[in-house]
């Protein structure tokens, strides 16, 4: 693999934390309007149909290919699209997002553990630097700088569910580095929207009269359920998968902490909301993290050649 090409996943990776950061401050609007489990069905949905012409249009499908892996792409919906969501919006129902996000925020470090121990994915001082970096930054963001928050939290059932979440978000990565290496990213993506799609509509659909408040949404909604749908879902998760299958799912889950970083700076550009001097310095934390876990870590890799 050309050096430049190689470098140019780790910058394209950044685009998926600026999306899904997009997506939460997008989200935020939206489900004051509608139920969150009805925007996440019209959004997988939307983002599945649009997938599935761009496969159609590319001609990547290759039955002989998906028929061997058709069910780890399954698990990839039923965890990362369809259990992620269900246990996400549900726990927030029950307990804090601060609470919430701390649980989520160790995904980098737990699926980087199951990548060294299933993929025997590289490990050395300089990933587990960046890792524990990063988290710290992450805290500090948010809690504001106030780390005396973390032992004021109470775990409730709520945060169980946000475990679960967190266990359906690993694997779903896990999942997508061992599907990927017979399957292409856009096929892979394509199935478990679709798929996940479907399996949050069956939850939703008896719930006719919260689905008819998406005629009555916003414009300021649709556009943003129209960023969420192009940005956030079709191609944040298309560059996600890529990412899990040319760079591995250790280094490619790093970008995660760059998630809370993004959604605090659009917050700030889009809403006004004020950025506190703790949470640039968090942010400072978490992309010193992050370098260490790619850039770093390419450079070292490209010497020994």
């Amino acid at each position: 693999m050309p050096k430049g090409f190689a470098f140019g996943i780790y910058v394209l990776m950044l685009f998926v934390p600026l999306f899904w950061g997009g997506a939460f401050v997008a989200a935020e609007h939206v489900i004051t309007e509608i139920p969150p489990l009805i925007a996440a069905a019209f959004r997988f949905l939307m983002a599945g149909l649009l997938l599935l012409i761009i496969l159609l249009l590319s001609r990547q499908f290759k039955w002989v290919q998906f028929r061997k892996r058709w069910w780890t792409i399954l698990l990839m919906a039923l965890t990362g699209i369809f259990g992620y969501n269900l246990f996400f919006f549900y726990g927030l129902q029950s307990t804090t997002a601060i609470n919430g996000s701390l649980i989520i925020a160790t995904t980098p470090a737990i699926m980087t553990l199951g990548a060294v121990i299933i993929f025997k994915e590289q490990w050395n001082k300089y990933i587990g630097l960046g890792i524990v970096l990063s988290f710290i930054g992450v805290i500090v963001v948010l809690t504001d700088g106030k780390l005396a928050t973390l032992f004021q939290l109470e775990f409730n059932k709520g945060d169980l569910l946000f475990l679960l979440a967190l266990v359906c978000w690993v694997s779903h990565g896990l999942l997508g580095r061992r599907v990927m290496q017979e399957v292409s990213a856009l096929v892979t993506t394509t199935i478990s929207t679709l798929v996940g799609a479907i399996l949050l509509m069956a939850v939703t659909l008896p719930k006719v009269s919260e689905w008819q408040l998406l005629m009555t949404m916003s414009k300021q909604s649709w556009l943003e359920m129209l960023f969420m749908i192009i940005c956030s879902s079709v191609l944040a998760f298309l560059l996600w998968n890529y990412g899990v299958q040319k760079i591995g799912a250790a280094q490619a889950s790093i970008y995660l902490n760059l998630v809370p970083i993004n959604t605090a700076l659009l917050a700030v550009f889009v809403y006004g909301s004020p950025l506190l001097i703790s949470q640039i310095v968090g942010m400072l934390i978490v992309i010193v993290g992050v370098y260490f876990v790619t850039i770093h870590q390419h450079l070292i890799n490209q010497s020994k050649y």
